[in-house]
């Protein structure tokens, strides 16, 4: 149903005509879309589950949804923060005895060995905010420190990769320095990856619980978690990713033998955790309505206003630019990326998270707008695939008034 605060339904009919055209061109086997505003809601359910047929699309089909599981970890975190079990700015030394007295690389090329004390600890907010010293490597496989990671399996890979239990990542990740001084630059994922950890650690049990019991079951979100069960895996697609050579589409993960029908080793906060459309839409429910969602408070408002205001400095900013796009049009929070430049449709303030095996979504306080577009093909670089950047372009020119 449409209204005049809402959305427009002679518009939306322009959001599905679009993104059938790119199911129905073979970019990707079939998506589950869900535009929202004020009262109004519309979702879209196309195509299939393989790319060579299978069964529909369905409104409650499982996706992997790879990096915007990060947000869901950050909130996780705050209710800590509000609850004084944790604070921002204190050292996490005590829980991650692992990452305490730290040495910093003085060069991020340079041997590891060539290194100088970390001028201070690291804190949660450097976890939140990426600026912890360790992360993705912008640098050749032939530097000293991209090789170490390699070698000792903690470099970041696409989800659900090979990697150790909790206790042995933190302790391999401990063995090296930083790539720079805490608070000082920004490196993508491990401070997510990090957070997970410190949460089960303060909580005394597996993130998976700790998710379920702060974030997931508050907000009716029954279907995230870590693991599909072997009577839902026929709810999971096909992941595939776009073979180089030849073009096509190949499998990545196929549910007749998926790593998400298992406990993972390591729980991965930033990117391990399956969803719905309906499960992600009340997470961004909440966040629009500054932390409340149908009669449920996860956060306060200023603790999500918190979260998703420009943490980085224009140093940062620049530094980020290969992965966050243009530093002078966008920032990042806890967890999420933040428009600080009105350049098209979306209002600055406007904040989300990709996830890079195929899935997007996004929150405009200013046009109270929700968008999530969720499919099972991999992206191939930093930049959203044309799909994604449809999508977005849809959602707000289906604004009613």
């Amino acid at each position: 149903m449409s209204g005049v605060t809402g959305l427009s339904k002679e518009r939306l009919d322009r959001v599905h005509t679009v993104l059938a055209g790119h199911v129905e061109r073979g970019g990707v086997p079939g998506l589950v879309a869900a535009v929202a505003r004020d009262g109004d809601e519309h979702v879209e359910v196309l195509g299939r589950i393989g790319a060579d047929g299978g069964a529909p699309m369905r409104r409650d089909t499982l996706f992997r949804i790879a990096s915007m599981s990060k947000p869901v970890t950050a909130v996780a975190a705050l209710t800590l923060v509000e609850e004084c079990v944790l604070r921002l700015d204190d050292p996490v030394d005590d829980l991650l005895p692992e990452l305490a007295d730290r040495r910093v690389l003085r060069r991020p090329d340079g041997d590891l060995d060539d290194t100088e004390p970390a001028v201070r600890p690291i804190t949660l907010r450097d976890l939140l905010t990426f600026r912890l010293g360790y992360g993705l490597v912008m640098l050749p496989p032939s530097a000293p420190i991209a090789g170490a990671m390699a070698d000792r399996g903690i470099n970041v890979q696409p989800p659900r990769a090979d990697c150790p239990a909790p206790d042995e990542y933190l302790r391999r990740l401990g063995e090296l320095p930083l790539l720079h001084q805490p608070g000082a630059g920004w490196l993508y994922h491990t401070g997510s990856a990090v957070l997970g950890v410190l949460l089960s650690r303060a909580c005394g049990k597996p993130l998976g619980e700790v998710l379920r019991e702060r974030v997931l079951e508050p907000l009716g979100m029954r279907d995230t978690g870590f693991v599909v069960l072997a009577d839902q895996l026929h709810r999971l697609p096909v992941e595939y990713m776009r073979d180089p050579g030849s073009g096509r589409l190949v499998p990545y993960d196929d549910p007749a033998d998926s790593a998400w029908a298992r406990e993972p080793d390591f729980p991965d906060g930033g990117g391990d955790l399956v969803s719905t459309v309906d499960d992600y839409l009340a997470f961004a429910r909440m966040l629009l309505g500054g932390g409340s969602h149908g009669g449920v408070r996860i956060l306060s408002r200023p603790t999500v206003e918190l979260m998703t205001a420009n943490q980085l400095t224009p140093a940062q900013l620049a530094s980020a630019a290969p992965l966050l796009g243009r530093d002078d049009l966008t920032g990042w929070g806890f967890g999420v990326s933040v428009t600080t430049t009105r350049t098209g449709l979306a209002a600055p303030g406007r904040y989300g998270w990709d996830g890079g095996l195929g899935t997007s979504w996004f929150n405009d306080p200013a046009e109270r707008l929700v968008g999530i577009l969720l499919t099972q093909r991999m992206f191939e670089s930093a930049a959203p695939p044309q799909v994604v950047q449809d999508f977005e372009v849809l959602a707000h020119q289906a604004v009613a008034g």
